[in-house]
């Protein structure tokens, strides 16, 4: 029975209670809303002040964290400063090269690897004019900044594939960055080293030259890798999903713009504007950056069977890396086409190749 037909007093109240309420709701669903509309404040780590690290650049520049919901802070350290910053949680996100946090992620299962943009790059070998071939380097002294660090690594690769081993050249661990791989390359220190663009541009005017690039060679895998600690994770499910999404955006403009492609990288690398040009050309040819940003298991496998390192190299080939390699946010925007919406229908026959490739 509706009482209030009775009691004029609870009529009054009500008409009272009901359009107050009805405000107060409002309000609360205003504000929640605008609450999951604010950016949500996340640290992005990258390692190097280098092309690997374009889309970044671009995502942030471009303003596609923003679109996705993402307040990024770009924070600079180089390994192993990265994956400190991601275990401590003072970072959420990273690309990194998928050597070194495949070697972290197999340690304790703590982290994740659930993307690769770019899965080889321009990287030189570069020696004094008067050394013909890589042939020619039978001998002589090659610096590299430790044993069993990635320059090591794609040195002891290209050498292999001219018919060299290790034992063939004279190692000189140099305990330093690229700049002082270059500073004992010219002092004549060594007589060949590793180096990325543009450092080696710099040296072909001083008489040096390069006889071999890791990216001459489509099997020789030198990837990259978006990593995340799998509690962040836990806490933000749908991270992995926005960063991803704001990182091909990053690689389209990339494709699409050289202007803004080469402004951004000005950004966080201030080369000459000559330098940076040549960095895009050489990229943009190669078509290094991933459309679709599948983790390859032939990458994978390069990496667990290309280690200096014979005990980490066993502990790679024992270790489950499915436990740690996720592939699923990619294949997922696969399935909902979000690739296809964003670079147009023709990328159908790259995803299905690299989904073939995908490591799963």
């Amino acid at each position: 029975m509706d009482q209030s037909r009775y009691n004029p007093r609870l009529r009054g109240y009500m008409r009272t209670f009901t359009p107050i309420s009805l405000v107060a709701a409002i309000c609360a669903l205003a504000a929640l809303t605008l609450l999951a509309q604010a950016p949500q404040n996340i640290t992005i780590n990258y390692p190097a002040k280098a092309p690997a690290n374009w889309p970044l650049f671009l995502a942030k520049e471009g303003g596609y964290y923003q679109k996705y919901g993402v307040n990024a802070k770009m924070v600079f350290g180089v390994h192993p400063a990265g994956i400190a910053m991601i275990v401590s949680g003072e970072a959420q996100a990273t690309n990194y090269p998928m050597e070194q946090a495949m070697q972290a992620a197999s340690l304790d299962g703590s982290l994740v690897i659930m993307g690769s943009p770019m899965n080889r790059g321009l990287f030189a070998m570069m020696t004094k004019n008067d050394v013909k071939s890589v042939k020619d380097l039978k001998g002589k002294r090659f610096g590299v900044s430790q044993l069993g660090d990635p320059p090591y690594n794609f040195a002891l690769a290209i050498l292999a594939k001219n018919g060299l081993n290790s034992r063939d050249v004279q190692w000189i661990p140099l305990g330093t960055d690229g700049n002082g791989r270059v500073a004992a390359l010219v002092s004549g220190r060594v007589d060949a080293t590793m180096l990325p663009p543009p450092a080696y541009f710099k040296l072909e005017s001083q008489g040096f030259k390069e006889i071999a690039n890791l990216a001459d060679y489509q099997d020789l895998y030198a990837p990259m890798a978006y990593v995340f600690k799998k509690s962040t994770i836990a806490a933000n499910p749908k991270l992995p999903e926005l960063l991803i999404k704001a990182q091909a955006e990053g690689i389209k403009r990339y494709y699409d713009d050289k202007a803004m492609a080469v402004k951004a990288y000005a950004v966080y690398d201030p080369q000459t504007s000559a330098d940076i040009d040549r960095l895009y050309d050489h990229d943009r040819k190669a078509e290094s950056y991933e459309r679709v940003p599948y983790v390859l298991a032939p990458a994978v496998k390069y990496i667990q069977e290309h280690q200096a390192d014979a005990q980490i190299g066993a502990r790679l080939k024992a270790y489950d890396f499915h436990k740690v390699i996720d592939n699923s946010v990619v294949e997922r925007l696969v399935r909902e086409h979000f690739f296809e919406n964003l670079f147009g229908p023709s990328i159908k026959a790259e995803e299905d190749a690299r989904g073939k490739l995908a490591f799963k």
